[in-house]
């Protein structure tokens, strides 16, 4: 069995570095990632969150470096949500590609709102990444 999916991609005009220098940061996901963190901390080694759904452990799975920033989500019930997320050249900047999955008992508007706020967090992440690397620098 396989879910739906959709593959949400948004194009940057930074190198795969940068991207995953800033995306990849547990750090900086609340100045980008609002539909997972409103802030982060680290407890134990853990990258910790409170997000919509309550106190979640988020953890990359890398290499970050790399630009594979696929992520393990850690819910407060205990199961775990994966996350592809890839970073790939696209000829002098960059393609982020999130790939969305509708899980067992999401309803088609809910899919569709979370598709929604991957798209607006990826455009929150490009203007983070105009801040901290500007043109011309």
């Amino acid at each position: 069995m396989t879910w739906p999916v959709v593959h949400i991609s948004r194009a940057f005009d930074h190198d795969v570095a940068a991207v995953s220098s800033v995306a990849g940061d547990p750090e900086n996901l609340p100045a980008w990632a609002g539909g997972l963190s409103a802030g982060i901390r680290q407890d134990e080694g853990r990258w910790i969150t409170d997000s919509p759904m309550g106190v979640v452990e988020v953890a990359f799975t890398g290499p970050v470096e790399l630009g594979i920033l696929d992520h393990d989500v850690t819910l407060p019930d205990g199961s775990v949500v994966s996350n592809p997320f890839r970073v790939v050249a696209n000829d002098e900047g960059s393609e982020a590609v999130f790939t969305l999955f509708r899980r067992d008992g999401m309803s088609e508007a809910d899919f569709a709102s979370d598709a929604h706020l991957v798209r607006g967090d990826l455009d929150r992440l490009a203007t983070l990444l105009d801040e901290r690397f500007p043109r011309g620098r």
